[in-house]
């Protein structure tokens, strides 16, 4: 791939120069005569420099957003705590042959936040996934750029989202990779309404006009060509970015980790926990049975709390018989709408639902049965069911609810 650099020549600083200097001249690049009877030769224009190539590209792009491509936001190597280690890495659905590229992230931020990529101006994705709630919605269904219509399933939040190690994607895993899901809501009758509006050609030719896209398709692949592939790993790029890494949870544990090896630590109480997190932290981490505990832990996994490759549903339906996938639990208290139809309004209803409410059906996992299919009971009391709400709590990211690299690109 050939970006904005001095190998690729800044191909775009070198078309404005050279129509610049065609207006200018007459398109004669020998010696001319100015009007007085003095002949003069025209100063050649000099090979453009990286420099040159990114102030032209700002020149355009900056007209509507409040991007500096010159310094760009760091998507690609992000400080992590400690613990995202080999272990972490494990689990990330990021192509090997594809890793988060700065330029490629920051075109997926304004393709995330573009209302002009639904049919009539009035939904991007990020009407749905708000970064003030955590990248969900703060309704029950998300309604369509069309009014009146909503979608079927309650959004899902995104943090986290690279640490889901299948990489499918949608509550009913319909779509095979992060990359496969990002257009889907563009296209969607609803959502953004391509499907029956002239589908992806007709968009493409809607982005083609406005003049930010060339300039920054450019900028991240080396030429304007707008594609569904392109689309696709931008949009992918700029959400397998939203890591959540700094909970209170992550500044508690940090201090801890290793100081229990093998275990990670994830027994040890964490400093500033009130008396009902610990015990939330505890019910959470610990199996049933004689560890004490909900076994939380067991599909949720710390310390992305994404869930579990092998996972199966939740016993939500009696007789289900899809096998739902959920977002990580980081934000979780940012939410409120809870399960893939948003039917719970309160994490204490999801903890009673896991205490007391599993219902039987083939795609049940088998971490929520005792004694063969039926489904487990936990029987906790009351303080323990809030403690469970209390330590998830914790697991609340303000640093990406305000991220930089994560608001609104364009100027309203």
């Amino acid at each position: 791939m050939r970006k904005l650099t001095a190998q690729s020549g800044g191909s775009l600083a070198l078309a404005i120069a050279l129509a610049t200097l065609v207006a200018s001249c007459g398109g004669d690049s020998s010696t001319t005569n100015n009007g007085t009877g003095v002949t003069v030769t025209p100063t050649p224009t000099p090979t453009p420099t990286p420099t040159d190539s990114v102030a032209a590209a700002n020149a355009v792009v900056q007209q509507f957003l409040q991007i500096d491509l010159a310094s760009l936001q760091n998507y690609a190597n992000p400080t992590l705590p400690v613990y995202y280690d080999n272990t972490v890495q494990q689990i990330d659905n990021t192509p090997a042959n594809d890793p988060v590229n700065d330029a490629i992230a920051t075109l997926g931020r304004v393709l995330f936040y573009d209302t002009a990529l639904s049919v009539n101006d009035t939904t991007s994705c990020a009407t749905c996934h708000q970064q003030a709630v955590g990248f969900d919605d703060d309704e029950r269904f998300s309604e369509g750029f069309n009014g009146g219509q909503f979608t079927d399933a309650h959004a899902m939040r995104l943090g986290n989202i690279r640490y889901y190690e299948p990489g499918d994607m949608f509550w009913d895993r319909r779509a095979d990779s992060v990359e496969d899901q990002a257009t889907q809501p563009i296209l969607n009758v609803v959502e953004m309404g391509w499907d029956n509006n002239g589908g992806l050609p007709a968009l493409i030719t809607k982005m083609d006009a406005l003049e930010y896209y060339p300039v920054l398709f450019e900028f991240a692949f080396g030429d304007s060509t707008i594609t569904m592939p392109r689309l696709e790993r931008a949009l992918a790029q700029f959400q397998r970015s939203m890591i959540s890494s700094d909970s209170r949870w992550d500044r508690a544990y940090a201090q801890v980790f290793g100081a229990g090896a093998p275990n990670r630590a994830l027994d040890e109480a964490l400093p500033g926990f009130s008396a009902s997190e610990q015990r939330g932290r505890q019910l959470f981490m610990n199996n049933p049975g004689n560890g004490g505990g909900a076994g939380c832990a067991r599909c949720h996994v710390p310390p992305t709390y994404a869930l579990t490759a092998n996972s199966r549903s939740n016993g939500l339906d009696a007789g289900e018989t899809t096998i739902f996938k959920s977002p990580s639990l980081k934000n979780v208290g940012k939410s409120g709408f809870f399960m893939h139809d948003g039917r719970f309004t309160t994490l204490l209803q999801v903890v009673e639902h896991y205490d007391s409410g599993v219902a039987a059906g083939p795609a049940l996992d088998n971490r929520l049965t005792q004694g063969g299919n039926a489904p487990r009971r936990l029987n906790l009391s009351a303080a323990d069911r809030q403690a469970l709400v209390d330590f998830m709590l914790t697991l609340d990211d303000e640093t990406l609810e305000t991220d930089a690299r994560f608001t609104d690109p364009f100027i309203r």
